[in-house]
């Protein structure tokens, strides 16, 4: 596939309204909506020691059972920020994208937002009838790759 300037300018514009919806999805807590983002056999390994989540139903199975166990007794507001997007096309019609993240988070009464993790994200774009999905979604923390 030959991507010209033009071409791959309204990708990023793509994508970049993509990833906003789908994370808008996540940091309201709507599961199933960020879910829906992926193929139906789409994998997301988001956080270190948990396995990868497979498929959308368990992905959304997946991101219920994390906030429940993690923010069930501190309400938080998380909020995803996503940064320094590159975008390369493959042949085949997928895209890798590699971003970088920072995740702000937010509690009541509390005026100063706590700042973790800051990551790397590894993304395998498609487009199903139109549409864009994520195949899969990788997420590095920094913290580790310092070790």
């Amino acid at each position: 596939m030959t991507t010209t300037a033009r071409s791959l300018t309204e990708l990023y514009a793509e994508v970049q309204q993509f990833h906003a919806a789908q994370m808008q999805a996540l940091d309201s807590g709507d599961f199933d909506a960020y879910s829906a983002t992926f193929t139906e056999d789409g994998e997301f390994a988001h956080t270190p020691g948990r396995p990868a989540a497979r498929t959308r139903s368990g992905i959304a199975q997946e991101l219920h059972a994390y906030h429940q166990e993690r923010f069930a007794q501190d309400p938080v507001q998380r909020r995803h920020s996503f940064s320094m997007l590159r975008l390369s096309p493959r042949t085949d019609g997928a895209i890798d994208a590699t971003f970088y993240c920072l995740v702000i988070t937010s509690r009541p009464g509390v005026r100063q937002p706590e700042i973790a993790p800051s990551c790397a994200v590894h993304d395998v774009l498609v487009r199903e009838k139109g549409q864009l999905l994520t195949r899969s979604r990788r997420v590095a923390h920094d913290y580790l790759s310092l070790l």
